[in-house]
């Protein structure tokens, strides 16, 4: 938890927050139940860097905050436990291990199998009153087209993070404030 008392932790989350938001509002629709966002992005790069609480936070900020700058319905929080669990994901299988094409495999299958294909479809049956299956079917082809699409994307953003030295430094900085 003392990541949460580092300003340097938080401001970095919170601008991961702020992206995420603001891609949220880039989105391609395909249906009333199906359209593809790129929020995801910054959620799993907040889960590499900072672990499973920070991105938890930086799910729900981003979905929260997508929610209160630009409504498009009413506020379903089930969609904000899909970012909180997505970012736990993302920290659980990523935070301070290589990023490697079968680990961002891994955590991006399993985000999409629990979160996306399951949860999110849920939620949309609860929402638009329509059946499970139906609802999956869709959304089940469309996360397997999307899914290496996101892989790529994912391990591509981890690895220029890597080479910059972003996450050493973010390292450094959180055992210094812990030490001290």
């Amino acid at each position: 938890m003392s990541k949460f008392k580092n300003v340097q932790v938080l401001t970095a989350a919170a601008m991961l927050a702020a992206i995420a938001v603001i891609l949220g509002f880039f989105k391609i629709p395909l249906s009333p139940t199906l359209e593809i966002r790129f929020a995801v992005l910054p959620i799993a790069v907040s889960g590499a860097m900072f672990g499973p609480a920070v991105a938890a936070v930086v799910g729900i900020l981003s979905d929260v905050g997508g929610y209160l700058l630009k409504p498009t319905g009413p506020f379903f929080p089930g969609f904000t436990v899909s970012a909180a669990i997505s970012g736990v994901i993302f920290g659980l299988l990523l935070y301070k291990k290589k990023a490697t094409w079968l680990r961002v495999t891994g955590a991006m299958t399993i985000r999409t199998v629990v979160v996306s294909i399951l949860l999110n479809s849920y939620w949309l049956t609860m929402l638009y009153h329509k059946g499970f299956v139906p609802i999956l079917a869709g959304r089940i082809t469309k996360e397997l087209i999307l899914l290496p699409i996101f892989i790529a994307m994912i391990l591509a953003l981890l690895k220029l993070l890597e080479k910059t030295g972003m996450f050493s430094r973010f390292e450094r900085k959180t055992n210094e404030s812990q030490t001290s």
